[in-house]
């Protein structure tokens, strides 16, 4: 694969520079055991994503609308008789994970360094403004980065305009991420060049199964690996 016309090279945040989801599926358990007495865990489960993905249009993505989805849940799994003592406890584990101290991902800091002498880098994400923002402040990665997109989805379009916005051809623009739906697809479609960087742990709303066979796409172990293409 050619890269030596890459100018600008985008990461993902969640599970690209930072561990995220599995706390998202801790808070999960978490909820379908408050809620034992009124459902089994898997209809539990069905249930809660059944409601965030119905609530994605109007809330978007983030911890603030996954407590919101929380708090429907258990008023819809309880038909209506939950104590307000759940509700609480639900919105304080919110809170919690708001607060939670970030762990970057192996080997990240070490190749965005590398990256930046190089490359203008750019942190493309989805989800909540201010959660973002707390998120990339308190990573200690902010420096590293040219510019900074946080965006309520990731289409075609929100790539054709990010790279339109950096000033650059789709074919110099490489994007880093774990999700094929958000990080890799919808690049690829613009003509940009995308590396996916699989995690362990991914969201059942952004799995894709299918094959993905290009010749501006390489699927890669851990980040670091990076610096043997460019």
């Amino acid at each position: 694969m050619e890269l030596n016309g890459i100018k600008v090279i985008a990461f993902d945040a969640d599970d690209t520079l930072w561990v995220n989801e599995p706390y998202y599926r801790k808070a999960e358990e978490e909820f379908c055991d408050l809620l034992k007495d009124y459902m089994p865990k898997e209809t539990c489960n069905r249930i809660l994503f059944d409601i965030e993905m119905k609530n994605l249009e109007v809330y978007g993505y983030g911890i603030k609308p996954f407590a919101l989805s929380l708090i429907e849940a258990a008023i819809t799994i309880s038909d209506h008789k939950i104590p307000i003592s759940v509700v609480t406890t639900l919105i304080e584990r919110a809170k919690k994970m708001l607060h939670h101290p970030i762990e970057l991902l192996d080997g990240i800091e070490e190749t965005l360094k590398e990256l930046s002498k190089k490359y203008r880098l750019v942190m493309a994400t989805k989800g909540d403004l201010l959660d973002q923002e707390r998120k990339l402040i308190k990573s200690g990665l902010e420096d590293y980065f040219h510019h900074i997109e946080i965006v309520s989805d990731k289409t075609p379009d929100h790539y054709r305009k990010l790279i339109k916005q950096l000033d650059i051809h789709p074919d110099e623009f490489l994007m880093i991420g774990n999700s094929m739906k958000s990080d890799i697809l919808p690049v690829l479609d613009v003509g940009a060049y995308a590396f996916h960087i699989p995690y362990h742990t991914t969201w059942a709303h952004e799995i894709v199964n299918e094959d993905t066979q290009h010749d501006r796409y390489i699927e890669l172990k851990e980040a670091s690996e990076l610096l043997d293409y460019l």
